[in-house]
């Protein structure tokens, strides 16, 4: 079969089978992961003519892939039943209703920059894993807390696990000796890795200009699904805090992309950000004039809690015998573990040295090509339950309660398994579909030839749509990037662009996708006991990625082509149009809500 279009739809149906069920119909990923998987499976084998055997190698490689996710949920789960056992989380919560009893600013600051400063550190689904159960335990809804965690995913996601979606994913998806590439390096008179780096700035750029609004969509959502009076425009009305604490955040992060390059943009930029706010915040700059609380937690919606109780925190009076210091010391002590293991090279070395501390799978069931790796050590899940450990004797905690924070974790654990163990091997089918006997590429790859196939010359506003799919299948902007990165860069080229600003919209878009990503999702919601419920979730951070694609495509393309009367252009002032009317239909809501109370 080589009809373009029959093929990119085949290749979309799992996608579109997985995004109807979990959307549409509001199946739990339990039930609707598994058929798309075996969707996925009947495509791969019957259109993509995969034999079995490399069908059975790429679904061994997910559930290999799946078990290292559930390894780093494990951890955040220990962690978060640590601090709650042990009084600290009541101490935390206690030390933000100092700063600020208003939960807008709490999920600003909690996710938008210490979220961002561990996406900088680790990586892979970290922070949605640290900031959600944190959160939680602060009093948010479970829902909210998952929603707040992948919504932040999105700007700093692009300079992760120090820069490793630009060094790793860019750099070796494009091919330092791919066709083309030696010519374009003369003629901009720079080496390979500072085209990377150079690709990492624009990235950075575009990134500043979308992210900016992240922080106020985050509150706007949280008023809005979550608010008493389901008030979008409770959100808007802290627009100067959250504009600020953007801008604290991403000025940092693109001044140290142009100077430093891509590995800590993120880390520098969330840690920057954090001292700058948390400070400016105790003295009271730019703090909203009324505070914005939940309802009463007997009257949320069911559909927003999760199975881990926090209740008892309300009641907690351990607080007030421990210092804030102390209280967050396992959250420091994550920090700086995860930076010193990924900044030191002689230490990154030794925890990701294969044979010893990381197990590498090679030529599973000897399908050349598919293969994975185990880290052990390197790994935030082994990171995660160290810090655990250290808390026990920090805090002091009896055996009773250990085990009880081993049993709680398990327990909680068990119910997220399900879901992982069908979505990774689904993605890893799809990756590895162009293991083929049929002589196409993989089913993303075909999926993005069809679209181009169509965009013609106007690619660069589709090419972040084409990341954010990466992302959504694989969970990860950096497969995005690996799989997709010499196919933008080859097309940029073929119409006549500046190739290395497709592949910079690439970038921003596969980070963009993260908050739509299958296992991310899941993974995030088993860390709050949220199960089931990932539907739910993606009918709320779809308007996210949306925005994110929508902004990175008119942006990168009017970078490319200047402004004028462009689709670039024409694309960004409907969607400004668009953001302002939503804005006013906001107020207007708001001004009935009073109304009606009234």
């Amino acid at each position: 079969m080589d009809n373009l279009a029959v093929l990119s739809l085949l290749a979309l149906t799992p996608i579109l089978v997985v995004g109807v069920l979990l959307a549409g119909f509001r199946w739990p990923a339990k039930y609707a992961m598994p058929v798309g998987y075996v969707v996925a499976l009947v495509i791969a084998w019957l259109a993509w003519e995969m034999e079995p055997k490399a069908l059975a190698a790429a679904s061994l490689e997910g559930l290999i892939v799946a078990a290292t996710l559930l390894y780093i949920v494990f951890g955040a789960l220990l962690l978060l039943a640590t601090v709650i056992a042990s009084g600290a989380m009541s101490r935390i919560r206690a030390g933000f209703d100092n700063i600020s009893p208003d939960r807008r600013v709490q999920a600003i600051i909690i996710g938008w920059l210490f979220g961002s400063f561990i996406e900088g550190a680790s990586g892979f689904g970290t922070p949605a894993a640290v900031v959600a159960p944190l959160m939680l335990a602060l009093g948010f809804p479970a829902m909210a807390a998952v929603m707040v965690g992948l919504i932040i995913q999105s700007t700093p996601v692009s300079f992760g696990a120090v820069g490793t979606p630009i060094l790793v994913g860019v750099a070796n998806g494009m091919g330092e000796n791919s066709p083309g590439m030696s010519e374009r390096l003369s003629e901009l008179g720079v080496s390979y890795s500072e085209y990377v780096a150079e690709i990492g700035f624009h990235v950075a750029l575009i990134h500043a200009m979308v992210g900016l609004l992240i922080p106020l969509i985050l509150a706007v959502m949280l008023t809005g699904f979550f608010g008493e009076r389901r008030s979008f425009a409770e959100g808007l009305k802290v627009a100067p805090f959250a504009l600020y604490a953007s801008l604290a955040m991403t000025v940092p992060y693109v001044l140290v992309a142009l100077v430093l390059g891509p590995e800590f943009p993120s880390l520098l930029g969330g840690l920057i950000g954090l001292a700058l706010v948390m400070f400016t915040s105790s003295k009271g700059f730019l703090m909203p004039k009324d505070t914005f609380e939940f309802a009463p937690r007997d009257t949320w919606d069911s559909r927003w809690m999760g199975k881990i109780d926090t209740d008892h925190l309300d009641n907690d009076s351990r607080h007030r015998e421990m210092n804030l210091v102390t209280a967050w010391a396992p959250y420091i002590a994550l920090a700086v573990i995860l930076v010193l293991t990924r900044i030191i090279d002689p230490l990154t070395q030794f925890l990701t040295t294969a044979g010893t501390t990381r197990i590498e799978i090679k030529n599973i069931l000897g399908v050349e090509g598919i293969s994975t790796n185990v880290d052990l050590f390197y790994s935030p899940g082994f990171i995660l339950i160290v810090v655990s450990v250290l808390s026990y004797l920090l805090y002091r905690m009896n055996g009773q309660q250990i085990a009880e924070t081993w049993k709680v974790s398990g327990l909680q654990l068990a119910g997220t398994a399900v879901a992982l163990l069908f979505a990774v091997p689904l993605v890893r089918i799809l990756i590895q579909s162009g293991i083929n006997d049929s002589g196409l590429d993989s089913m993303p790859v075909v999926l993005a030839q069809g679209v181009a196939s169509i965009a013609g010359d106007s690619w660069p506003v589709f090419s972040p749509w084409i990341g954010a799919l990466g992302a959504f299948v694989a969970g990860s902007n950096t497969v995005s990037n690996l799989t997709f990165s010499q196919f933008q860069w080859s097309t940029g080229n073929e119409i006549g662009v500046p190739p290395e600003q497709v592949v910079a919209t690439q970038a921003v878009g596969g980070a963009g996708g993260n908050p739509v990503a299958i296992h991310n999702i899941v993974a995030a919601s088993a860390t709050v006991g949220l199960l089931g419920r990932e539907g739910d979730l993606i009918r709320k951070t779809v308007l996210v990625t949306s925005y994110y694609c929508l902004a990175a495509g008119s942006i990168g393309f009017m970078m490319i082509h200047g402004i004028g009367f462009n689709v670039g252009t024409i694309l960004f002032v409907l969607l400004l149009v668009a953001l302002a009317a939503i804005a006013r239909w906001m107020f207007a809501h708001d001004a009935k809500i009073s109304a009606k109370v009234a």
